[in-house]
């Protein structure tokens, strides 16, 4: 029979669980003790989580009381196996279903975005995971008969160290935010501290499908956001954040039907914080593929641009951030273009704000034959030649230079400031022999056409 000890310190995953709070508790002491005066209550309260964290870690080793070589020695009924690890059940949980699993391997298989039950393969109306209380008193009363004594501390807590306690909290704050304004207020604050201090917290909104529809009841589809208390809309969107940072929850947030629309409207409302946040969400969201064109398809990326535009300092690095990772697929650099990116990144650029950022997403859009009609427009190659000349980043010259190489290319009547600039400054010349690889590239490939377009002039 194989061992059935959940809690052994040589898990891998309890070892890393381990590690990484050690590593956050280590970050937060030294915070702590650096910053003199200036560190936070907030600092000092997310130590004590992890500290309690490790404690409950180190009893759950402790404590262990069930003897892996009586176990061995024993035969395990069938039914007191988890159909999972097809070991003894020391957490028994329900399925909507109805069929029972010990709680850390369906709670990971869960994580893992599964939404069957794995015995059925029926899809789970919701993955609510209910103590099986009766099967548990068996086992219980099975293991007693033999002199094996089960601990509760498996029963606690799971392999993300989230107690019942803590689950039952989660679940009375969800309640509250279908109650009264001020009693949604207050439930808000703390989901999005909670969210923020413990990624356990955000892994709570992946086990029911219901958790996060629960969190925007204040956002009822016939009410505005402009009628919503601002620190509520701000509290909402952020722990909307803290949860997309939650690898598994990803798909999760963007799919759920609300969220994408409710991030768009807060976008153009509500305080500065909310709006940033929201391009935050929107970036952190994107990093899935399937997300970036659920999101663009949404419109978000016409009120990201309107934010850029505004240019408030708080906001300006998310949003860059949120439209060049949109803009890493096709269609949606066609919708960049169409919504006036060009020209408020061009803008932004002359004025030198956020030029690493705004000249990645540029050069990205320099293949749209739109995009490069407006930077003509506009006086993108003077600008983007100064760029050169003044910037000591490699990537910067390298995405100016290939930007310069698609406008030269469809915009012939560019060659004559290219000329000039080479004649005076030596600039192309000077980046084909320095630049990165790719800048060599493409300056060399500019030098060959000007000098192609000089030898046609001198014999004609």
């Amino acid at each position: 029979m194989a061992k059935t000890d959940v809690n052994d310190f040589s898990d891998p995953t309890v070892i890393a669980k381990v590690t990484e709070l050690k590593k956050e508790l280590q970050r937060l002491v030294k915070a702590i003790v650096d910053d003199d005066e200036d560190y936070s209550i907030e600092s000092i309260d997310e130590a004590k989580e992890k500290l309690c964290a490790l404690k409950e870690l180190k009893q759950r080793k402790n404590q262990r009381s069930l003897s892996l070589k009586l176990l061995d020695s024993l035969t395990c009924p069938e039914e007191f196996r988890c159909p999972l690890s097809k070991e003894l059940m020391r957490d028994p949980v329900m399925l909507a279903t109805g069929q029972t699993y010990d709680r850390p391997f369906i709670q990971k298989w869960l994580n893992a975005g599964n939404r069957t039950c794995p015995l059925t393969q029926q899809v789970l109306p919701h993955t609510i995971l209910t103590p099986n209380h009766l099967v548990r008193a068996v086992i219980s009363q099975w293991c007693r008969s033999r002199g094996i004594e089960l601990s509760d501390s498996a029963h606690n807590i799971n392999d993300e160290g989230v107690t019942d306690a803590v689950r039952d909290h989660f679940l009375s704050l969800l309640e509250k935010m279908s109650l009264t304004p001020p009693e949604q207020k207050k439930a808000a604050k703390e989901l999005r501290l909670l969210t923020k201090r413990m990624p356990s917290f955000r892994a709570l909104f992946g086990e029911s499908l219901d958790a996060i529809p629960q969190l925007l009841n204040p956002f009822s589809e016939n009410k505005s956001q402009t009628s919503i208390h601002p620190d509520l809309q701000e509290d909402v969107i952020t722990t909307l954040l803290n949860l997309s940072i939650h690898d598994s929850n990803k798909k999760l947030v963007a799919e759920t039907p609300r969220v994408i629309p409710l991030l768009t409207e807060a976008l153009r409302s509500g305080t500065i914080e909310t709006r940033t946040n929201a391009a935050a969400t929107l970036f952190t969201l994107s990093a899935l593929d399937s997300n970036k064109a659920l999101i663009g398809k949404s419109g978000a990326l016409k009120p990201l641009i309107d934010l850029l535009e505004e240019g408030h300092p708080l906001a300006m690095k998310d949003v860059a951030s949120a439209i060049f990772s949109l803009c890493m697929i096709h269609e949606n650099r066609s919708r960049a273009v169409r919504d006036g990116a060009v020209r408020v990144i061009l803008k932004k650029i002359m004025d030198r704000m956020h030029v690493d950022e705004l000249l990645a997403i540029l050069a990205m859009l320099s293949n749209h034959p739109k995009a490069i009609e407006e930077m003509g427009e506009v006086g993108a190659v003077p600008c983007l030649l100064s760029i050169i000349r003044e910037s000591s980043c490699g990537r910067n010259k390298e995405n100016c230079i290939a930007i310069l190489h698609s406008i030269c290319l469809n915009d012939r009547t560019k060659w004559k400031e290219m000329r000039e600039e080479e004649n005076t400054y030596g600039t192309i010349s000077d980046l084909a022999k320095n630049g990165t690889s790719r800048a060599k590239r493409k300056a060399s490939s500019i030098l060959e056409r000007l000098n192609r377009i000089v030898n046609i002039m001198h014999t004609s």
